[in-house]
């Protein structure tokens, strides 16, 4: 590595830089749904208070819209993270704006004490400040909302984006929102000799020593960690479980290509490696098809034994 390379590399790294990126199409599908989002909320918004108070509450909601739409899983974005954090920040702006004297010390106690009862009550949803900071700085019109802004548009919004994110988002099997409706994960299959499995509790443990934080669950990281085992397993060595039928795996890649197989028959022959795999797509491109390989491409595609929930 050239020394230009190396400090090109530690200004990334200061910056925050990521080293991987989503493929363009995963950017189109976030900022379609993002775009719908707002064309909702903008609407029900003036639906409900008329056409003067949607520039003011809406851009809080913009900020949620990027989170369900561009990182649908990440634990910010979740239905009680989105939903609580916008109404508990609304109550507490309007607490504030009518407490505390002065715009200035009152946004700064609204915000704060905002993202308090967010840790308190696990729905830290980063728009919640702005929600909360609005409350205190949107005006007389926001004002005269008094704590009904926490309902109106705010809470009925928020569900709005929840319940858009939930129907957008399905139709996309690899980014289903909330994270409960990702069906079919968590490899069951022990990895190959000398590449050993992660179980939730102790990637729980490891994220607790570091005393880090992490916008990504402990459940999605174990996934993680346990997809790059098995992706280092199947470099080394052939796969370490046996198909049977009834079994369901996957081929741990990554966005549209992702894919779940169950297998629902065998047509045994004179040669093993010929052996017929018949197999039901249950999650990804082709769902509910039912197909067949020789049984050496169905192993050639594998990557992983997994869980159906």
């Amino acid at each position: 590595m050239t020394r230009l390379a190396f400090h090109w590399n530690r200004l990334g790294l200061w910056f925050g830089w990521p080293n991987a990126h989503y493929r363009n199409s995963e950017k189109i599908v976030a900022a379609v749904g993002g775009l719908l989002g707002i064309v909702i909320v903008w609407y029900a918004t003036q639906a409900m208070l008329g056409p003067a108070f949607a520039p003011l509450v809406v851009p809080s909601l913009g900020a949620t819209a990027v989170l369900v739409f561009a990182v649908p899983h990440s634990p910010l974005t979740q239905p009680w993270a989105v939903i609580g954090g916008h109404v508990v920040s609304a109550v507490i702006g309007v607490a504030c704006q009518q407490l505390i004297p002065g715009p200035g010390l009152a946004g700064a106690c609204a915000v704060g004490l905002a993202i308090l009862a967010m840790h308190a009550l696990r729905c830290i949803h980063p728009p919640g400040g702005a929600t909360a900071l609005t409350a205190v700085i949107g005006g007389s019109a926001v004002h005269a909302l008094g704590f009904r802004y926490a309902v109106t548009p705010l809470a009925i919004n928020a569900l709005l984006i929840v319940l858009l994110g939930t129907l957008y988002n399905y139709a996309f099997p690899w980014r289903r929102y909330p994270l409960a409706l990702m069906r079919a994960a968590a490899p069951v299959a022990k990895a190959a000799p000398g590449f050993p499995t992660i179980a939730q509790a102790q990637v729980e443990a490891a994220m607790a020593r570091q005393r880090v934080v992490l916008d990504i669950s402990p459940e999605e990281l174990a996934e993680i960690f346990n997809a790059a085992l098995a992706i280092a397993a199947s470099d080394n060595a052939a796969p370490a479980f046996a198909l049977r039928i009834g079994g369901v795996y996957g081929n741990n890649r990554p966005g549209p290509d992702w894919s779940v197989r169950r297998i629902v028959d065998e047509r045994p022959s004179s040669t093993p490696e010929f052996d017929l795999v018949v197999y039901e797509i249950v999650e990804g491109s082709g769902r509910g098809r039912i197909d067949s390989c020789p049984r050496g491409d169905f192993l050639n595609w594998v990557a992983s034994e997994v869980r159906a929930h």
